[in-house]
């Protein structure tokens, strides 16, 4: 089901046509409490006054804030040359509104991380890699070039409006360059050849420096291979578990130890939750291989099975399991209300399983879903009318703000349970101590219920298709 269209249209001056919900800076107040709510009849962030006294006959949600769960490191998207091709068709003003939207701390959604692409991917206006002179091992033409024209800046707006303190940007290769690999291209699947795998390994340690000495920009954080059991007609490198786990132990982690760049988070797998377990079994369950190792980054392509992810995280309780991509494909869905559910399920599902944190994919695209070089178009929380200069915030975009902003990064997820039934729910902590419970109500009736919080009560009703936050 659709709801209207909110487009924004942007003038000759580059003002925004309605102002940011005041929701955003904060709810309606009832005491201590305030209340947020999008709903599929057309709440978007939308101020609301909790119910009020407590029910006797209601259910009862009850928040423990003493009952500590995982530690939130950030919610964000991914910078890709597309949606930076996107969001360059609008004015200056228009562009950086929606970045003010994604990563302004106070005005913004909240977003503080965000991934980019080592080389080309999908979605990339072509296919290009950042050492284009075959059998150079010593990457001596290594380039950021190809990424100035249409990525850099949008990487440069993030990390401006974001701040330097507050940005987490996480880096991730679809291919090595084609003369690295068995298919000497970089589509259509292939695998890195040996003979080239320290090569590769000083690639990464390239980029890391290129970013922060050129550009400014730090890197957070890396994963070894976007999707490594996917052979794409686009840019893509065939792993198997035991050559991903190879590949780190004597070529990635030493080379990143050498290099004095052990301290950068590095996940691997990158990939569907389906296969995650024996993934991270064979580079987690390898003491070696571990060592390096932050933990497993995972998609929401094929699988919705969540429990992979609590027991991996069970079985390596040291290591973290960081959710690194999700769109719904098949292109463009402007307005759609069952994409926002969609969005609001995986939340859920991920961050009450033990996921650290959350970055969805483009974080804009146009009204087909792209550009994308080969086709592979798909939905985006921000879609942008790149003749009108009107901007679309999707359904999506505010079912992850009802986490982004208002889970703070350094937040922990606490227990919560004994809610009604139909009711899904998640509660965190806040560094402040406040304290954010995010509902989510998908069916096709209101549900009333007490919300208890560290023995405050409030009784309180989730319209049909709905998402509610509440902070106290």
């Amino acid at each position: 089901m659709q709801t209207r269209r909110e487009f924004l249209r942007f003038g000759a001056a580059g003002a925004l046509g309605l102002a940011l919900p005041r929701a955003f800076a904060k709810g309606a107040a009832a005491g201590n409490w305030s209340l947020v709510e999008t709903s599929r009849d057309g709440a978007r962030l939308t101020s609301r006054t909790p119910a009020g006294a407590a029910a006797a006959n209601a259910p009862t949600l009850s928040c423990d804030p003493s009952r500590r769960h995982q530690k939130i490191t950030g919610f964000g998207g991914a910078l890709t040359e597309s949606s930076a091709y996107v969001l360059k068709q609008l004015p200056e003003a228009a562009r950086l509104e929606v970045f003010r939207r994604y990563y302004d701390p106070h005005e913004g959604i909240g977003y503080t991380m965000a991934r980019t692409h080592i080389g080309s991917c999908d979605f990339s206006l072509s296919t290009w890699s950042l050492a284009e002179s075959p059998g150079d091992y010593e990457l001596l033409d290594f380039s950021l070039k190809p990424m100035r024209r249409w990525l850099m800046p949008l990487l440069h707006d993030a990390h401006k409006i974001a701040g330097t303190e507050r940005f987490r940007l996480v880096a991730s290769p679809w291919s090595p360059p084609g003369w690295m690999k068995s298919n000497n291209q970089m589509d259509r699947g292939g695998t890195l050849r040996e003979e080239y795998a320290a090569t590769w390994a000083n690639h990464y340690v390239k980029f890391v420096r290129a970013m922060r000495d050129e550009e400014k920009i730090p890197v957070w954080g890396l994963t070894v291979q976007n999707e490594p059991e996917a052979n794409q007609s686009w840019e893509s490198c065939l792993y198997t578990p035991e050559q991903e786990r190879d590949f780190v132990r004597r070529h990635l982690g030493p080379t990143l130890a050498r290099e004095n760049l052990g301290g950068l988070k590095l996940y691997g797998f990158d990939h569907n939750r389906d296969t995650l377990e024996r993934r991270a079994d064979a580079m987690l369950g390898d003491a070696e291989t571990a060592k390096y190792m932050s933990g497993m980054a995972v998609h929401w392509y094929v699988s919705d099975d969540y429990g992979a992810e609590a027991r991996v995280l069970k079985k390596y309780p040291d290591k973290e399991v960081l959710f690194t991509e999700g769109c719904v494909e098949g292109g463009a869905k402007p307005g759609d209300w069952a994409v926002g559910e969609r969005y609001a399920r995986n939340l859920f599902g991920d961050l009450n399983a033990g996921v650290s944190g959350w970055i969805d994919w483009n974080i804009a695209l146009d009204l087909r879903g792209g550009p994308n070089h080969v086709g592979n178009f798909c939905d985006a929380p921000v879609l942008v009318d790149t003749k009108g200069g009107k901007v679309l915030y999707q359904p999506s975009f505010y079912a992850i703000a009802h986490f982004s902003r208002y889970v703070k990064p350094g937040a922990y997820r606490i227990e919560a349970g004994g809610g009604p039934q139909g009711l899904q729910s998640s509660a965190y902590v806040n560094p402040d101590s406040s304290v954010a419970v995010v509902a989510f109500n998908p069916g096709d009736a209101a549900i009333d219920f007490n919300l208890d919080i560290a023995g405050q009560r409030r009784g309180c009703r989730i319209p049909a298709h709905a998402i509610q936050t509440y902070l106290v």
